[in-house]
C-alpha cells in the first residue's frame, strides 16, 4: 500500500523561518548621520523581501519608511540595495537571497528618509533626452504604421519601468556630476530607433555631450541590476554607434 504525504507537510517553502533584517536608517529630522537597526521577523521562504519589510513596519517599527505601490514589479517604486545588489523588493523572494538581509537605499541619490530617496534628480535627467514621440507629420486618417521588424528594433528598451536600479548601480553615476545615467540613455534609445520618430538627431546631439553616453565605462552593473532584463549596456553601445555613424 502506498501512502502519499500532503504537499504542506513536505514542502519546506511553506514553513516559516526567522528572517533577520539589518536596515540602514536615517531621519534627517532626528539623525546627524545614518545608523543601522536590526529586526527579526517570521516569514515563508516564498515571501518577498517587501513582505518582510511590511511585517517590520506593521508589527515592530511603524517609523520605518520605504516606497512601494503595485507590489508586482510594474511600478518600479521599491528599488533598494538588498545584500549589496540593486533589486525590487516586491519581486525578490527570501529563498533567493537568504534569511540574512542587509537593506540600504539605492546609491547616487539623496536620502529623504530611511530607504526613500529623492528621485527628482533622476527624473530631471530622464526629461533631458526628450522621452516622448516627436513627429509633426500629418498621418491623415491613418495610424503611423511600422512593420514588426521596425517595432522589434527598440522593443527591449520599451520595458523600462523607471525604477532607477540601473542608474543607481553605476559607479560613474555615484560620483555625481552631469552624467545622465543608463536609464535616461535607455529612454532615448527607445525613441532614437523608433521609425515613427523625427527627433533622433536631436537626442543624439544631447547624448554626445559631456554628460552623455561617453561617460559610460561599460561595467555592466546596469544590465545586471535591471529587474526587467533589459540589455542596458548593449543599448548604450548602440547609441554610441549611432552617434559615430551619424557624424561619419
Amino acid at each position: 500500500m502506498t501512502t502519499t504525504q500532503s504537499p504542506a507537510s513536505t514542502d519546506a517553502t511553506m514553513q516559516e523561518v526567522d528572517v533577520h533584517l539589518v536596515i540602514r536608517r536615517f531621519d534627517p529630522e532626528a539623525d546627524s548621520r545614518p545608523r543601522w537597526e536590526s529586526y527579526t521577523v517570521r516569514q515563508k521562504p516564498t515571501d518577498t523581501v517587501l513582505a518582510a519589510l511590511h511585517t517590520v513596519k506593521w508589527t515592530l517599527d511603524g517609523s520605518l519608511s520605504f516606497r512601494r505601490s503595485c507590489a508586482h514589479g510594474v511600478c518600479g517604486s521599491d528599488a533598494m540595495l538588498i545584500n549589496g545588489e540593486n533589486r525590487l523588493s516586491c519581486v525578490t523572494l527570501i529563498k533567493d537571497v537568504g534569511t540574512e538581509l542587509r537593506i540600504e537605499p539605492v546609491r547616487g541619490l539623496p536620502v529623504v528618509k530611511d530607504l526613500v530617496v529623492d528621485m527628482e534628480p533622476f527624473f530631471a535627467q530622464y526629461r533631458q533626452v526628450m522621452p516622448w514621440l516627436v513627429n509633426d507629420d500629418d498621418p491623415g486618417f491613418r495610424e503611423r504604421r511600422q512593420s514588426p521588424e521596425e517595432r522589434a528594433r527598440f522593443d527591449d528598451t520599451t520595458k523600462c519601468i523607471l525604477c532607477g536600479a540601473c542608474s543607481t548601480s553605476c559607479p560613474v553615476y555615484w560620483a555625481g556630476g552631469d552624467y545622465l545615467g543608463p536609464a535616461a540613455i535607455v529612454a532615448a534609445h527607445r525613441f532614437i530607433f523608433d521609425s515613427r520618430d523625427r527627433a533622433a538627431a536631436e537626442r543624439l546631439d544631447i547624448l554626445n555631450q559631456r554628460g552623455g553616453v561617453w561617460r559610460c565605462r561599460t561595467s555592466f552593473n546596469c544590465t545586471q541590476a535591471c529587474p526587467r532584463g533589459i540589455a542596458v549596456t548593449e543599448a548604450i553601445e548602440e547609441v554610441k554607434r549611432a552617434i559615430v555613424s551619424d557624424r561619419a
